[in-house]
This record gives structure tokens, sequence and C-alpha cells, in this order.
């Protein structure tokens, strides 16, 4: 089984949860496993919200920005990127918590901590940042369209 969308989102944080609504819907349809599912959605509104914050290019209107989600459920994988249009990270990005008490600084790590695999970097030419990520997926014990 292979299922895949795209969306096109404006940097606005009304499009985070339909992101993530979106996201469970397909893997409540496919038949995931209700616990991989929240991780990967939670996984998910952290990278939206950064696109959302930090993803715009000051000089084109900010909040008119779009930015782009992509998730691919193929065979026993899930994988979700988020592309934004904004200035793209500087130096390296920091995968380690910050301080527990600290609003701001957590995204990154728990998306490391809730997916199996991460990519952080910048889109190569116009800029922009690019968070992906995969998680291996369980399926429910009455899945119908369990993959082959």
């Amino acid at each position: 089984m292979s299922i895949w969308w795209s969306l096109h989102l404006r940097r606005e944080a009304a499009s985070v949860p339909l992101a993530r609504r979106l996201l469970l819907g397909t893997m409540e349809s496919a038949g995931v496993d209700p616990d991989i599912s929240y991780d990967l959605s939670v996984a998910l509104t952290e990278a939206c919200a950064n696109a959302v914050e930090h993803g715009g290019d000051a000089g084109h209107g900010g909040s008119s920005e779009a930015y782009r989600v992509t998730a691919y459920l193929d065979g026993e994988k899930c994988r979700i990127e988020v592309v934004d249009s904004g200035p793209g990270f500087t130096g390296r990005p920091s995968l380690r918590s910050s301080r527990s008490e600290a609003e701001h600084g957590r995204g990154l790590w728990l998306i490391r901590e809730l997916a199996d695999h991460v990519q952080i970097g910048n889109k190569p030419g116009r800029g922009g940042a690019v968070v992906s990520f995969d998680k291996i997926l369980k399926w429910k014990k009455d899945a119908q369209l369990v993959a082959v």
C-alpha cells in the first residue's frame, strides 16, 4: 500500500491543526497503530509550528508566505517533509533539548525523540528550511489496508 498527499498552507497558526488532522485521518483509515499515529502527529505539529513561526521572508510580506507539508505512507514506513520559504537554518540546527521550562526551542528535539530518522537542512538555491522525518509503522490488528 502506498498513500501520499501534499498540502500548500499559509503561514498561519490555523494551518497547523489542519495538517495534523489530515495526517491522523489518513493513518486511522489505513489502520496504523494509534500510538505511532500520535507520535507522528506531534512531530508534524512541531515542524509546522516552526514553519509558521520562522519560515517567512520578511521582504515578502511575512505571514502571507506559504509552506508545504508532504506525507508518504509507503510499505512499512511513513515519511513526512515540511518545507518553508524562509531564510533557512543558519549554522547547524540543534537537536538537543533546551531548558525544560523554556517556552521555545524544544520542537526539533521533540521531532528527533518521536521519529526514527530525522533530516534537517536548507533547500538548495532559493533558501528555506526542510525538516523531514520518518517512522516505521505498526498496524492495528484489524487494519484493512495493511502493507504487503
